[in-house]
């Protein structure tokens, strides 16, 4: 399953969104369009390759996204092998962890994420409102391509659960709600990361995350 949307009026690179059956796939492409990418939205293992970067949007419950996402598996661990930029949005941010404790459900066995991460998902636990839904505040605690010109602005959240990477140097960004969680995380060769907010409903501060993956992928 395959489509092509309109390409911008320059194309600095080609990207592709991931369909898997979760994630507002046409929020996050036109968003990508309007920062130069020209999208392909697809699961198609043949069109990752080819692509200069990748795009894992989600929205929904960890169990049914890797679900979801499990005949492509090992599809999106190679893009990450090959050093392809891969960028996990909200739920598929969550995606790119070793588990999650949403996945624990009674009764079902603890499903696995891509591990490109290592961590795990928690849920808000310390008397915050759940969902944390609305506009909070981006503080860069490392340099990343993704993250230029950002800190210090306001991106939107909707999330109930959130990272906690093995390693403290993966946290790129963090974000306070009664305590403070990594907003933007990145492996260690820096060409996997994700975003817990959702830049596509971010207004300006999205937009300078998604012109910035583009450069990113542009870059490669």
């Amino acid at each position: 399953m395959s489509t092509t949307t309109s390409a911008p009026e320059e194309t600095l690179a080609e990207v592709v969104v991931v369909d898997y059956g979760l994630g507002n796939l046409r929020s996050v492409t036109r968003g990508l369009e309007r920062a130069g990418a020209a999208v392909e939205i697809t699961d198609d293992p043949d069109a990752f390759d080819a692509a200069d970067g990748v795009v894992l949007p989600g929205v929904g419950a960890f169990r049914e996204g890797v679900e979801n996402a499990d005949p492509i598996r090992e599809d999106l661990l190679a893009v990450a092998d090959r050093g392809q930029p891969l960028f996990g949005i909200c739920l598929g941010m969550q995606m790119l962890l070793t588990s999650s404790e949403e996945g624990e459900t009674d009764g079902d066995a603890a499903v696995e994420g891509l591990a490109l991460v290592p961590g795990t998902n928690v849920r808000f636990s310390e008397g915050q409102k759940v969902p944390h839904m609305g506009w909070n505040e981006l503080s860069v605690e490392r340099e990343h391509p993704l993250v230029e010109g950002v800190d210090g602005r306001y991106a939107y959240f909707v999330h109930s659960y959130y990272a906690e990477p093995d390693d403290d140097a993966a946290t790129v960004a963090t974000t306070d709600y009664g305590r403070e969680f990594p907003s933007v995380v990145a492996n260690e060769a820096g060409n996997v990361f994700g975003t817990q907010f959702h830049p596509e409903k971010s207004g300006e501060t999205g937009l300078q995350i998604l012109r910035n993956f583009v450069q990113f992928c542009a870059d490669q």
